[in-house]
């Protein structure tokens, strides 16, 4: 389910709350009206219907024109409602025909064909269209607004426009939800206190480095660097390790039965990381998330890597095992985080000019994983998404991402939320400290030379 919550101005004490659970709400009137190029709801019910109704058409209208504070109201109508020419509004939920999108059929006829197919990347087209579906039927939308290499399959918007002749409905505006409502964020904290992210440790795949890792937990354990170097380790107060943390040889997991010898080289690296990890929860509070490559179920979310793994450390109560995406306060401040499905995901059937991007249209849709359960697996909910967000974080971060970028955006009503992409640390060496007083962020990079 997504909600679309605005509170518009001049219109305090209201509550406008529009929830679409893939069957539009039956006998129900919904009315918006404009403020510059923005849609609210201003109403519901019968209480609207009979004032409505106990008016004629053009009284209403010359009123409204006259006291120029009542707005010309547009109603919402389902699909199969639309007429020719008229302006209303309609509500659903977006999908996205692809050209390219992968089918079991490219499957199997990759099987069968000589030459293997090329392996792409991103699956957008300049022909993909958008069709806009609610519970009567579905309409292909025509606008220079709706980009479809902007949009996916799944997200939910109200549209603005009129039936053509052809057809099609005519976007003139599109209402997105847009940034939830966020808890105040502490005024001055006082003192510098640090966040450490990182992630794709990949501990166990052939070209890691464990002397890079040992570095970086030498360094926030206070055991490297000079003083004031050793003095930013001691204000450390969480480490948070988003996913993809170990990466089991693929020819161990071929469905047959595992010999000794085979059985040791897959908890190998588990070991290893457990060693890691006792060295960092001794002194500073852990947070580890599965991701792609751990040892945890397949779809979102994903539950908490079990303690059993980590013997060691599992025996400090700082030492906690998070699902994906995780959700934790720390001095008033809210984050929330994935492992990187989502915005991978999103990178395969739409465009962004960075990830960075992406991650701000999850937000704005308020929709952690808006291609779920179509190209990306979830498990089936069906009283609840767990993947709606509800109130606005102050940090969202994601992990496994190709490099470090961080932003700051702002919301309409005051919402200032960071954005930072958490890099492969096996593959850069790089990982993200916040200063949660000032929300400044700053990388330590660490590199080891190996001379024969």
């Amino acid at each position: 389910m997504q909600c679309l919550h605005f509170t518009p101005p001049n219109l305090t004490g209201n509550t406008l709350l529009l929830c679409y659970r893939g069957q539009f709400p039956p006998k129900r009137t919904y009315i918006f009206t404009r403020f510059g190029k923005s849609h609210y709801i201003i109403g519901q019910g019968k209480q609207w219907e009979e004032s409505i109704n106990g008016r004629n058409g053009s009284g209403f209208r010359e009123e409204a024109c006259a006291a120029e504070t009542i707005p010309l109201p547009i109603f919402v109508c389902t699909v199969l409602g639309l007429e020719e020419g008229k302006e209303c509004i309609i509500v659903g939920t977006l999908y996205k025909h692809m050209k390219l999108k992968p089918s079991i059929l490219d499957e199997y006829s990759k099987e069968r064909s000589v030459s293997p197919l090329v392996q792409r990347h991103n699956f957008t087209h300049q022909d993909d269209n958008l069709v806009l579906e609610d519970e009567s039927g579905r309409v292909k939308l025509n606008s220079c607004l709706l980009f479809p290499s902007t949009y996916v399959t799944g997200n939910i918007v109200a549209l603005h426009g009129k039936e053509t002749s052809a057809g099609e409905f005519l976007v003139e505006d599109v209402l997105e939800p847009g940034l939830p409502q966020q808890i105040e964020r502490p005024i001055q904290l006082g003192e510098d206190k640090y966040v450490v992210f990182i992630s794709g440790l990949s501990v166990g795949r052939s070209s890691s480095n464990p002397l890079q890792f040992q570095l970086f937990v030498d360094h926030i354990t206070g055991h490297l660097g000079d003083e004031k170097e050793q003095n930013v380790a001691a204000q450390v107060v969480q480490v948070v390790i988003a996913g993809n943390s170990i990466e089991v040889p693929h020819g161990l997991l071929n469905g047959q039965n595992l010999g000794s010898k085979d059985q040791s080289k897959l908890f190998e690296p588990i070991k290893e990381l457990d060693i890691m990890l006792t060295q960092i929860a001794a002194s500073i509070p852990l947070d580890i998330m599965p991701g792609s490559s751990d040892p945890a179920n397949f779809s979102l979310p994903q539950q908490p890597l079990h303690r059993c793994l980590f013997p060691g450390s599992s025996a400090y109560n700082t030492f906690r095992s998070c699902t994906n995406p995780h959700c934790f306060e720390l001095e008033n401040i809210r984050f929330l985080g994935t492992s990187g499905q989502n915005i991978d995901d999103l990178g395969k059937y739409s465009k962004a000019n960075n990830n960075i991007e992406f991650m701000e249209r999850t937000l704005r849709w308020r929709h952690l994983a808006p291609t779920a359960p179509n190209t990306l697996g979830c498990y089936p909910f069906t009283d609840r998404d767990p993947f709606y967000v509800e109130t606005c974080p102050h940090v969202y971060f994601v992990g496994n991402q190709d490099k470090y970028e961080s932003r700051l955006i702002k919301g309409s009503e005051g919402q200032m939320v960071m954005l930072i992409c958490i890099p492969r640390f096996a593959e850069t060496g790089v990982t993200v400290v916040l200063n949660i007083r000032n929300f400044e962020c700053h990388v330590l990079s660490f590199d080891t030379q190996i001379h024969s």
